[in-house]
């Protein structure tokens, strides 16, 4: 993983000292801030090369709310991980609706972290030039992006993990529990309205294409063409 580069973000010099250590035995490259000015002056220098960022919510100067917003005005799939002591269901859903790809609460086990990071870095980084079409919807498994009629549309990582999840399940009902622990990729015990929230983000970018997501009452959803 030498070639791949993290971001750390956090106001606690032990904790960027615990979370660095843990990664640097998987030889990722770690860039460090210890708070969200300098956050976004190190992605500024280095946004060419950094492939995730682990975000604290709190911190001086500028918290992990703020920093995220200004990331995802320009970079909409840059996979960011939030680091919270604040496990409410409320914050969760708003940080999913600001674009954050994960939840880690604190305190945690780095080497839960460790395999998080790295089960999304593997879906984040392209494996084969593959272009599937479904209506006038266009997904490039090489560049990880979604066009509709033409138009490319931008979607956070998570938003496209689950539609390209979806579009490869066409016409098959797929459960909640199913999805979170497919796109997800761990058991996840928030609120299923998690994935509500991404859905109703899909549906909006897609248009009128967003009709194709079906809600199967009692059960979850269903991407289908008629």
């Amino acid at each position: 993983m030498g070639d791949l580069s993290i971001l750390i973000v956090d106001d606690e010099s032990r904790m960027r000292k615990l979370i660095k250590d843990f990664l640097m035995q998987k030889n990722y490259n770690i860039l460090e801030a210890e708070d969200g000015e300098m956050a976004l002056k190190v992605y500024e220098e280095n946004k060419e090369k950094i492939n995730l960022i682990l975000l604290d919510v709190m911190m001086p100067k500028l918290d992990g709310w703020s920093v995220l917003r200004q990331i995802r005005q320009e970079n909409k799939t840059l996979p960011i991980v939030m680091l919270t002591a604040r496990a409410e269901e409320q914050d969760e859903l708003f940080g999913f609706e600001l674009g954050v790809d994960e939840y880690i609460t604190k305190p945690f086990s780095p080497k839960i972290l460790v395999a998080r990071v790295e089960a999304i870095l593997k879906r984040s980084i392209p494996e084969t030039k593959e272009l599937k079409s479904y209506d006038g919807i266009v997904i490039d498994n090489d560049g990880r992006t979604v066009s509709v009629d033409g138009k490319q549309i931008e979607f956070s990582f998570r938003e496209y993990e689950l539609l390209k999840y979806l579009l490869e399940n066409e016409n098959i009902a797929l459960s909640r529990d199913k999805i979170l622990n497919t796109v997800w990729n761990y058991d996840y015990y928030g609120d299923s309205r998690t994935i509500d929230s991404h859905i109703k983000k899909i549906r909006h970018k897609l248009g009128k294409k967003g009709k194709h997501i079906q809600t199967i009452r009692g059960i979850g959803y269903k991407f289908e063409i008629k």
